[in-house]
């Protein structure tokens, strides 16, 4: 058994959390052992859940998805991680074949996706804290009284006490001036203890979005809007500081997902002020170039823009949209609604993100990963450099015989 892994699988039911009620039966059954070889694991899986080694190399029985895996054999971490990711995959896969038989699309959890995130990210600050006795930090800059724009802020602010990002909120009135949002800006740049600067948008109509976010120190541009790390990502053979959270989780999820993107087509619809608007919504028939899609982003900030008739059956959509939108029942409720209109798209769709619940959990879990990022940078300080520190053994002087 050198070398190799027997895994069991024993499917209980596939039945998804966030929609408990629309599987009436577990989609496949398998209770047997599987052997695979490390140079023969699932090609083009990403690993899901870093940590899944740690539970599957002590030979417990793991759940997740309603799967039990005992681990007889553990030779490789990555290829555990693998084989966890594959399991996974089929599941992600597997629901979405089987939905979309059903003229259903799989919903792909944002939040599971999220929470793996976090988990590695909490498990780098213990280290540094336990390293080098410090915690990142986040400064966030949140101008008016905007419903939406409060309530973004409080989510990443308990995110960041979740995983121990220590978090500070700098809020302004909505008639502050440029002079005095340029002088906040001004003073989480000199402060060391922050390590990261998000700017809450929209900002007021008055001020200048983009004069407030160039200011930003781009060592601290951790949701990656500065222009040096907007053009680095445009050029090809420079890596920009922070790649902005949302398209990070965009891609984080499709990659976790299994989903090729390579020779597919992929079609995005954008936000006018931050990705500009696609020359797509100035035709007259933007459905037509939306049909032709393999992939479908979204990220518009208008409710239920793409209608069922614009998807190409089997396409997966990625809904980047979140507006809040008053309940036409309830004056005094709202809602949070994607661009993508769910409820057409769910029977032309193999896989799609709910909103809310998708996409935006993991644009979060980024701009957490994105802080722990600049405040290695800024302490110059690696997991490997705490690995290195772990591996010394110290004898005790009382030990020692002279």
């Amino acid at each position: 058994m050198r070398g190799r892994m027997a895994v069991w699988w024993r499917c209980k039911s596939f039945t998804s959390s966030a929609s408990p009620s629309r599987l009436a039966k577990p989609l496949i059954y398998l209770d047997r052992p599987d052997i695979w070889y490390p140079s023969s694991s699932p090609s083009g899986v990403s690993p899901y859940l870093r940590h899944a080694y740690y539970r599957l190399s002590r030979k417990r029985k793991v759940g997740h998805f309603g799967m039990e895996l005992l681990v007889t054999v553990h030779k490789s971490e990555r290829f555990i991680s693998d084989c966890f990711s594959y399991l996974l995959a089929v599941y992600m896969l597997e629901d979405g074949r089987k939905r979309n038989n059903e003229h259903a699309a799989a919903d792909i959890d944002g939040k599971l996706i999220a929470n793996d995130i976090k988990a590695t990210v909490a498990t780098e600050i213990r280290h540094m804290k336990s390293s080098i006795r410090k915690v990142p930090g986040l400064g966030v800059i949140l101008v008016g009284k905007r419903k939406d724009s409060f309530s973004f802020v409080s989510i990443k602010k308990k995110a960041c006490e979740e995983v121990g990002i220590a978090s500070v909120v700098v809020e302004l009135p909505e008639d502050s001036t440029e002079h005095e949002v340029l002088a906040v800006v001004s003073l989480l740049n000199r402060k060391e203890s922050v390590h990261g600067i998000l700017v809450q948008l929209p900002l007021p109509n008055h001020l200048s979005e983009e004069k407030i976010i160039n200011a930003v120190n781009v060592e601290k541009d951790v949701d990656g809007f500065h222009p040096v790390n907007m053009g680095n990502l445009a050029m090809t053979g420079r890596e920009p500081l922070f790649i902005p959270c949302a398209s990070r989780g965009c891609l984080e999820v499709l990659h976790r997902c299994s989903v090729e993107i390579i020779g597919k087509k992929v079609v995005v619809i954008g936000r006018s002020k931050i990705g500009g608007l696609p020359t797509s919504l100035l035709l007259q028939n933007p459905e037509q170039i939306t049909r032709e899609a393999d992939i479908l982003v979204s990220d518009v900030g208008v409710p239920n823009l793409v209608r069922g008739h614009w998807l190409k059956p089997g396409v997966v959509v990625i809904d980047m949209g979140s507006t809040l939108v008053k309940d036409s029942n309830n004056s005094h409720c709202s809602h949070v609604t994607g661009d993508v209109c769910y409820e057409e798209a769910i029977h032309k769709a193999s896989a799609i993100t709910p909103v809310p619940g998708g996409v935006g959990p993991v644009t979060i879990s980024m701009l957490l990963s994105n802080t722990v990022e600049a405040a290695k940078r800024a302490y110059q300080w690696t997991e490997r450099s705490y690995q290195q520190e772990q591996s010394f053994s110290y004898i005790p002087l009382s030990n020692v015989h002279i």
